[in-house]
């Protein structure tokens, strides 16, 4: 099996618009929550939301180009084109058909499925869009990246909710062992921040309703935590065989080193009590890192800041890990960023291979009251420097979807 690694890095986030000032603002513990801004939410349970600041696409995107894309595609152009400059990849030194793009994304189009909706029942058929239909898919991310780069490699669109960015990777990382691709961009993009997304959500009460004090709303871990907040953006990897890396002189950032991925097979939105899905993919994780669990460092939690997810999570951690779960560092960067949804894995895949380059574990902000049942080192408020080896990142999903990876920090 070939060695993987991770190249490049691209992201637009609610705490950051490129990779530089999110990992910036992460390690400061900066909060990306406000009032919803993007329409009246007023008449909601919920009116918080983790929104992209400051966004505009003409900035990134020819304007011609940009009025046919949905914002998640475009958020997706915008971090997957960084990571591609990042690892100053030059497609006329690279084989075409050997570099793939697998992004994830849990919901696609839905603004562009909100207005096409309004546009027929308001003005009828005819003035529904022609590009309705390739704007709102959720692989036509994958395929304009492809489109403006010539990559015609693997090229697909992982759906698995909140899992989807944590599957594309592990799926890409997969591909590159296999020996299918040289290099793939993998990760995810969301962009579901509109009325229709947030009400759903808000009535099956999975958002937090701290609508009078947004910077403390997400708040994963903490016994008084109240559900989720919605973030939106995209981040992307280029994930490379180790090989053909050194040979092109490319920057290595660490390496992909295991992956696991289960389902709970319980119910449609609840995670299984005790976590044995998730357990089980991070067993599974260390296990194909061939390593032991007492080698982990470090886990960038799933931590949505919902009682359930939480509080199970925890208990998946502490049955894999045992004595160990004491003292390994476990944070949510979700404090921060809010939940992505199918963005969150390419998110924290991000956070967890900048944590072991540079030495620095982030920290779960807003924490102020103790839950017994959580009750690991989730590094609390403030983050801290440590050298650390090897790090997990889970990512849980609706469904009953589980996946973790396992980075190493890279050494040759």
């Amino acid at each position: 099996m070939k060695r993987v690694v991770i190249t490049g890095l691209g992201a637009i986030t609610p705490i950051g618009n490129n990779c530089e000032e999110f990992w910036s603002n992460i390690k400061a513990g900066k909060n990306g929550v406000g009032k919803l801004t993007r329409f009246d939410a007023s008449e909601m349970k919920c009116q918080i939301a983790a929104e992209v600041k400051d966004f505009d696409p003409a900035l990134y995107i020819d304007k011609k180009e940009a009025r046919r894309m949905d914002l998640y595609t475009q958020y997706t152009m915008v971090a997957a084109s960084e990571a591609v400059e990042n690892a100053k990849i030059d497609m006329e030194k690279e084989d075409a058909w050997r570099i793939g793009i697998i992004t994830g994304s849990g919901i696609g189009g839905m603004e562009t499925f909100n207005e096409q909706h309004t546009a027929i029942m308001e003005k009828g058929p005819s003035k529904v869009s022609p590009f309705f239909i390739p704007m709102m898919i959720s692989n036509m991310g994958a395929a304009q990246v492809a489109i403006k780069y010539g990559m015609r490699g693997i090229n697909y669109n992982v759906v698995s909710a909140c899992a989807s960015g944590t599957h594309a990777i592990g799926d890409a990382y997969r591909q590159i062992q296999y020996g299918t691709n040289d290099i793939i961009i993998a990760g995810g993009a969301e962009a579901a921040i509109t009325p229709l997304s947030v009400a759903g959500f808000c009535n099956m009460k999975a958002l937090s309703t701290r609508n009078d004090d947004p910077a403390t709303a997400s708040r994963p871990f903490d016994a008084e935590r109240d559900g989720f907040v919605m973030g939106e953006g995209a981040a992307y990897v280029v994930l490379e065989e180790l090989e053909h890396a050194k040979k092109r002189g490319a920057n290595i950032i660490c390496e992909v080193v295991g992956y696991g991925a289960t389902d709970d097979a319980y119910h449609i939105t609840s995670p299984i009590p005790g976590g044995e899905g998730g357990a089980k993919a991070m067993s599974l994780a260390v296990e194909d890192a061939g390593i032991s669990v007492e080698d982990v460092d470090y886990i960038n939690a799933h931590g949505t800041s919902t009682k359930y997810n939480d509080s199970f999570e925890t208990s998946a951690i502490k049955s894999v890990f045992g004595e160990h779960a004491k003292k390994l560092a476990v944070s949510s960067t979700k404090s921060m960023t809010g939940h992505l949804l199918g963005a969150a894995g390419g998110v924290e895949a991000i956070v967890c291979a900048l944590a072991l380059q540079e030495g620095f574990i982030p920290p779960t902000i807003n924490y102020q009251n103790l839950d017994p049942e959580c009750d690991l080192d989730i590094v609390p408020n403030v983050g801290r420097k440590a050298d650390i080896k090897y790090a997990l990142s889970n990512s849980l999903g609706f469904g009953g979807h589980n996946a973790t990876l396992a980075f190493k920090k890279y050494e040759d």
